[in-house]
């Protein structure tokens, strides 16, 4: 007689970052941080993960995270977390700016390609960021020439937000600077997202990143390949 499956366990996946490609399958808590002890170390140069940066707790209702403290924050679907929260399938988790993972509820269901290396698997999605080294991809070609400071700037911020809309005014302040942001046109705005925009079909011109959002500011769309 077959010998039933063990349940499919949780599975914790490292996107954009040091840990990019890397999983987990989560059956206990792990610890987050750049602490040796920590379950899942993160290092970066610049120290932007604290030491004791965040936990996820297995619990009788799921797995909770918890922010532990840290100084450059942990953020759950681009949203600031201030109190543990309950994990869904697909939530995206973002420490400080350093290391972005996606949670699934089940190994069952991963929209995964394999990159080749044993045992590391990861998401592909159509664009990737490398904030450190201000590096972009497009379908796995990295933009070359590199992007402006600007247009990084503002890719970058779109990017953060993971989907969500972003405000005229902070995508200009993000660009030009706070001071600068009320004598900043709306048309040099609109023209630095036609040149972004240009860059980006240079490589893939087969699909619109970057959405406008009438009335409200702009959105990245980055689906996965």
């Amino acid at each position: 007689m077959e010998e039933k499956k063990e349940a499919d366990l949780p599975v914790l996946l490292a996107q954009t970052g040091p840990l990019e490609g890397q999983r987990w399958e989560v059956d206990k808590d792990l610890l987050i941080g750049r602490d040796a002890a920590c379950d899942i170390v993160i290092l970066t140069p610049d120290k932007q993960v604290s030491r004791r940066h965040a936990r996820i707790q297995v619990t009788a209702d799921g797995l909770v995270i918890s922010d532990m403290g840290s100084k450059n924050g942990t953020h759950i679907n681009s949203e600031r977390l201030n109190d543990p929260v309950k994990l869904e399938d697909g939530d995206t988790i973002q420490i400080a700016l350093a290391q972005q993972f996606v949670f699934l509820a089940s190994d069952a269901t991963l929209p995964l390609d394999t990159d080749g290396l044993e045992g590391s698997i990861t998401i592909h999605k159509r664009l990737r960021l490398d904030q450190n080294a201000r590096r972009v991809w497009v379908l796995e070609s990295e933009l070359d020439p590199p992007l402006s400071v600007a247009q990084f700037t503002m890719l970058d911020l779109l990017y953060q937000a993971d989907g969500d809309v972003v405000t005229r005014h902070q995508l200009i302040s993000a660009v030009w600077g706070e001071e600068h942001a009320y004598d900043v046109s709306n048309q040099a705005l609109d023209a630095l997202v036609r040149r972004l925009r240009d860059r980006l079909a240079e490589v893939d011109d087969q699909h619109q990143y970057i959405i406008t959002v009438r009335g409200h500011g702009l959105r990245l769309d980055n689906p996965l390949q």
